[in-house]
């Protein structure tokens, strides 16, 4: 009994790396093949490091950023993704669309702030629209998947360690073939005998 425990469980921890080195390698293909922007159904993958958007959007979430829109279309309730400043980006809803002599504006608010952005946003800084991929605490793994050290540890220790199965696995059976053998071999001396 004890031993089938230990099989399940070595089945369940040996499925879970695979899951994660192949995660981690479809991460590190996506990276390199849309030059640092992961991108899954047309949306890059951006993390979020605020709590503003909160309870929709947590942070540490993965969340999918459509890049082409028409701005145009852009209403109340939708949330994007725009400039602040150079090299810092904020996700948050329209709450509002202004024309400002002919100008489309949009004021924004974080869902769990309490007052609204102090500058409108210009349409030259909306980086994009998110658009429905949302998933909670992910990018923190993201983040360290992404990692220089995140890399070794999430490609090399299950591969590492599916080698290290796999040679245990071939062992184990290598002997009880041998013990096999050797006891058809006392069986056929004890016959002759």
């Amino acid at each position: 009994m004890k031993v089938k425990v230990i099989k399940w469980i070595s089945r369940v921890v040996n499925i879970l790396l695979v899951a994660i080195f192949l995660f981690t390698f479809a991460l590190v293909i996506s990276n390199l093949m849309s030059e640092g922007n992961p991108k899954v159904f047309g949306q890059e993958l951006k993390v979020v490091y605020s709590g503003s958007m909160e309870p929709e959007i947590k942070t540490g979430a993965v969340i999918g950023i459509k890049p082409e829109f028409d701005v145009r279309n852009l209403k109340e309730g939708d949330v994007i993704m725009f400039q602040q400043r150079e090299n810092h980006f904020v996700t948050h809803r329209i709450i509002e669309v202004l024309n400002n002599d002919g100008q489309l504006m949009f004021r924004t608010k974080g869902d769990n702030n309490e007052f609204a952005d102090t500058n409108a946003v210009i349409p030259a800084n909306i980086y994009g629209v998110h658009d429905g991929i949302n998933i909670p605490y992910i990018g923190y793994a993201m983040d360290f998947a992404n990692s220089k050290f995140g890399l070794v540890a999430l490609m090399f220790i299950p591969g590492f360690w599916l080698l290290f199965s796999s040679g245990k696995t071939i062992y184990t059976a290598l002997k009880e073939e041998k013990e096999k053998k050797k006891r058809a071999n006392t069986e056929t001396v004890e016959n002759v005998s």
